[in-house]
């Protein structure tokens, strides 16, 4: 399910980590060549992707285990 980014926080790894909408949160690491996200490094990158959608594998999840359970 897709989900706006609404925010950026670093975790205790001074990993940066994005705050969704839905109250989730998604790991948005720069580590290339597996992960290529440069403008993570900066605070004018982060702001620029406030509102971008992202995909929310919790909520994924979340909605699997429903259709499950019902």
């Amino acid at each position: 399910m897709q989900q706006a980014i609404i925010g950026f926080h670093l975790d205790d790894e001074q990993h940066w980590v994005a705050d969704l909408a839905c109250g989730h949160t998604q790991h948005v690491r720069h580590t290339p060549p597996w992960q290529n996200r440069p403008w993570v490094m900066t605070e004018q990158g982060r702001k620029e992707k406030l509102g971008v959608m992202l995909e929310c594998k919790k909520c994924d999840e979340k909605d699997f285990v429903d259709e499950i359970l019902c």
